[in-house]
């Protein structure tokens, strides 16, 4: 019988929640088949079975688990069942147990009695205070008895009835989704966060795009993005603007040589913030081929530990989602943060006549424990003028050399 251990997903990680079990207790397992699904504080896992046989799981959905502890069981002398429905099958060796029964499939078969909808004297009291019709709370005691917990979970009605669906129903927040809300709550309470904004006409890179981007898709397998301009603009921004690419140590500053870009995506399980390492070596062909990468790897759940540790600088796009302007919130312990937003088609005046052009606005947030108001505007304007001028200041000059056509 071979004992399946939670793997450290990381060396600051003491404990991982089991966010879904992929098979089922007494199923036949293959080895380094997914058995789950594990979240971490920073990312979330997929746990490969160790060896090949039946399996009997150890915890549930939703446990927190210590790093080293016992989760499954998995007994390799049984035999490999004949047919594909090995869960199903009853191997002697290993006889399976019945499959945990989830609460919402526990409610619909429970034999109605006389107790069903009755609430504890406990209950009954809380009812009463909050005003709530017993009729209205479905009981998950045995026989359907209203429970305190029952109670307490119930929401009073709020004006008169309706006959709209007045629903509701609380899920768990995953270990990953908490440990984002403490860095918030961290970043907004330990940093003297200040944004500056300003617009940037897309005109030019709009136009490099259309005229290059079928040949640069053809000759390197990936798009021509904004992140490669906007990677290239920051980093040029930051060798400007060292303060922006620091961070606080105790009672020093660190400032960084190298440029570490922190992207934000959206996966699966809520904010990914991968990172590209070094973007200062980095062409626009190396940047959208790793942005493609690490976008790959956030969606499909297999982003690690270490892709997400140490950027100096983060870019976070909400312009995908249809944001026009927000402040975004720092990635402590870095210091900037820059915003990206969508593109519209807005009067602007040039040469003293009104015509219509594609902006962006764009935001950074800062500590200005360390980065004065001086510094932030002038990176900020550092970005702007590199996009509106690519070919100048992102490029040498060249274009087909940079894009390495």
């Amino acid at each position: 019988m071979l004992e399946m251990k939670v793997p450290s997903p990381g060396e600051s990680i003491t404990e991982v929640e089991i966010a879904q079990w992929l098979v089922e207790d007494g199923d036949y397992v293959e080895k380094d088949q997914a058995i789950a699904e594990v979240d971490s504080d920073k990312a979330t896992l997929e746990l490969p079975a160790e060896a090949s046989g039946i399996i009997t799981l150890k915890a549930e959905e939703g446990d927190a688990v210590e790093v080293g502890a016992v989760v499954c069981l998995i007994d390799t002398d049984a035999k490999r069942p004949e047919g594909n429905d090995a869960a199903e099958t009853v191997v002697e060796a290993a006889p399976k147990k019945e499959a945990p029964v989830k609460k919402e499939a526990a409610a619909s078969t429970e034999k109605k009695t006389y107790a069903s909808g009755t609430p504890s004297p406990a209950a009954k009291k809380i009812l009463d205070e909050k005003g709530v019709d017993t009729k209205s709370v479905t009981g998950s005691g045995r026989d359907g008895r209203i429970t305190k917990h029952d109670a307490e979970n119930a929401i009073p009605s709020m004006g008169s009835p309706s006959n709209g669906d007045r629903g509701s129903y609380r899920t768990k927040l995953s270990m990953l989704r908490r440990k984002v809300a403490e860095r918030l709550v961290e970043a907004k309470n330990t940093t003297a966060m200040l944004t500056t904004f300003n617009e940037v006409d897309m005109g030019p890179i709009f136009d490099l795009r259309k005229e290059y981007k079928v040949t640069f898709k053809e000759k390197h397998g990936v798009g021509l993005g904004f992140m490669s301009f906007f990677t290239l603009a920051i980093v040029r921004a930051l060798e400007l603007y060292p303060a922006v690419n620091s961070m606080i140590d105790g009672k020093e500053m660190l400032t960084f040589d190298y440029k570490d870009i922190s992207i934000a995506v959206s996966g699966p399980k809520g904010l990914m913030v991968p990172v590209i390492r070094n973007a200062e070596n980095l062409s626009f062909r190396g940047v959208e081929s790793e942005v493609k990468r690490l976008a790959i790897r956030a969606r499909d759940g297999q982003i690690t530990v270490d892709e997400m540790t140490g950027g100096t600088f983060t870019i976070s796009n909400g312009g995908v989602f249809g944001s026009m302007l927000s402040t975004p919130i720092i990635n402590p312990p870095q210091s900037g943060i820059l915003g990206m937003h969508n593109i519209v088609e807005r009067p602007i005046v040039k040469d003293g006549a009104i015509v219509i052009a594609p902006i962006m606005f764009v935001a950074l947030s800062y500590d200005h424990r360390i980065i004065d108001g001086k510094e932030s505007v002038g990176f900020l304007v550092a970005v702007k003028e590199a996009l509106e001028d690519p070919i100048a200041l992102l490029m040498d000059g060249d274009v087909k050399k940079a894009l390495e056509l």
